[in-house]
């Protein structure tokens, strides 16, 4: 029997899965089952109003089998599933279908009619147990084969038989019922089979799908750890290049230095000095420490430079500044710092545009983006413009363009010139950390991004967009951080 079940759809092989899907269709709904079942036991009692209309002298009967058995049979039954003996919620509720079947032949032996009409009323509880209460094909069968065997013994044992060709009638009636509610049944638990293993294959899909998405982060954060190391490698292995040359130049300095004053040390103390040898001595010593100053100076100028790409900006607090003022300050600042080297600034900034975000961090950027277009894109003793021009295309970020009109960069340069130690100006001291240090503030501190456009002869333009609200405090932005 359970072979067949299974071939017909109408049963699980595997039998944790057999137990989930019963739980899931006889236990889903117990509420909604409750309330069928109430409305069943009423319904049931209530047909007492139809033996009044037929038969006002039977009712007392009739009343008390069909009130009793509502009353002491079918409402405590409902009451049940309430209870902790609701996980035999399937017998409880085949118990409440095949009482009412067997109980309502019994009621055809007092009517006057006899079993004339009882092929209508038991149509009716068939009707009722196959569409309002979730039993499966096995326990429908059994409530088909309990309440039609409890008729047919009725029907042999009343003291006025029907007549043949009526007996036949009723008993197709009931037959026909019981074989279509089986097939309603059926189709009803087979489709509710297939939804399930649909639902199970979905939710398992998604149990896939989420840990193959915690897979990738947790890749995404390696990566990012892999690449933080990575360029904190190249870091540290740019700013121990660049800082050991003139470093060593200043050892190899000092130590001719040293040299120098042994041999002056040793003419003075042994006799007569000529002018000449003395003059040339000091000149030698003049000229190494100028080299040794000069290199020392670099390596300190490159050490803050690393200092600035490291630093820490959460000490900085988030304050709410109106941005064209500030700019104005700020730029009045820069002005004669900029004209120094010919470079004229330009703002243009509508008033009323208010940041909540770390104006130290911005000005930071402001003038290294400014120095850098006083350097590179007008080289040599050309003079220029530098423009700050400010939008608010949307409501929540700001866009600040930094535009020049200088010589341009070629596609080579454009591509790397946020990485940090690139410079096409290594001959002229510069160690390419201003504009990757501009990125890492831009990006890291202000919560924003930084877009570069260049053309060779065309000029640079590099735009901003900042939300106007910035990061709580400032820190590199983490895929690690997502769920």
């Amino acid at each position: 029997m359970l072979r067949l079940l299974e071939r017909l759809g109408l049963r699980f092989e595997d039998a944790v899965e057999e137990r989930r899907f019963v739980d899931h269709f006889v236990h889903g709904n117990i509420a909604w089952t409750q309330i069928a079942m109430l409305l069943g036991a009423f319904t049931f009692a209530g047909y007492t109003l139809w033996d009044w209309v037929l038969y006002p002298e039977i009712v007392p009967t009739t009343l008390r089998i069909r009130g009793g058995t509502a009353l002491f049979v079918l409402l405590p039954l409902t009451a049940l599933l309430s209870t902790p003996a609701r996980k035999w919620a399937e017998p409880i509720q085949l118990v409440f279908c095949v009482i009412p079947g067997c109980v309502l032949p019994t009621i055809y032996w007092v009517l006057p009619s006899g079993f004339t009409y009882s092929a209508a009323g038991m149509i009716i509880v068939i009707l009722f147990v196959s569409t309002m209460l979730p039993l499966r094909t096995g326990s429908h069968a059994i409530f088909c084969t309990t309440s039609w065997s409890a008729l047919a013994l009725a029907e042999s044992l009343a003291p006025e038989p029907l007549p043949p060709g009526l007996r036949f009638i009723d008993h197709s009636l009931v037959g026909n019922a019981c074989l279509l509610s089986l097939y309603a049944v059926g189709a009803r638990e087979y489709q509710a089979r297939k939804q399930f293993r649909t639902a199970e294959a979905l939710q398992r899909e998604k149990e896939r799908s989420e840990a193959s998405l915690r897979d990738l982060h947790a890749t995404q954060a390696h990566l990012v750890q892999a690449e933080k190391l990575a360029s904190l490698g190249q870091l540290v292995a740019g700013v121990g290049h660049e800082v050991s040359t003139p470093l060593g130049l200043a050892l190899t300095t000092s130590t001719a230095m040293e040299d120098d004053v042994e041999a002056i040390a040793q003419m003075l103390g042994g006799g007569p000095v000529r002018r000449s040898d003395l003059a040339r001595g000091v000149a030698r010593l003049q000229q190494g420490l100028n080299l040794t100053t000069q290199s020392l100076h670099r390596a300190s100028e490159m050490v803050h430079s690393f200092k600035q790409v490291a630093v820490d900006q959460a000490n900085e607090t988030r304050q709410t500044f109106e941005l064209h003022s500030w700019l104005a300050d700020y730029i009045t600042k820069l002005r004669p710092l900029l004209a120094r080297q010919g470079l004229t600034v330009a703002l243009s900034c509508p008033e009323g545009v208010v940041l909540t975000s770390y104006p130290g961090a911005l000005g930071q950027v402001i003038s290294i983006l400014a120095f850098n277009a006083a350097t590179h894109a007008y080289p040599g003793d050309m003079s220029g413009v530098f423009t700050v021009a400010v939008a608010q295309p949307l409501d929540r970020s700001v866009c600040i363009t930094c535009a020049d009109k200088g010589v341009g960069m070629p596609d080579h340069v454009r591509g790397r010139v946020f990485d940090p130690f690139f410079t096409t100006r290594r001959e002229k001291g510069n160690a390419g950390l201003g504009l990757h240090i501009a990125f890492n503030l831009v990006v890291s501190t202000l919560g924003g991004r930084i877009e570069l456009d260049s053309e060779v002869q065309q000029g640079t333009r590099i735009a901003l967009e900042i939300p106007l609200t910035g990061p709580s405090k400032p820190a590199e932005l983490e895929l690690a951080a997502a769920p």
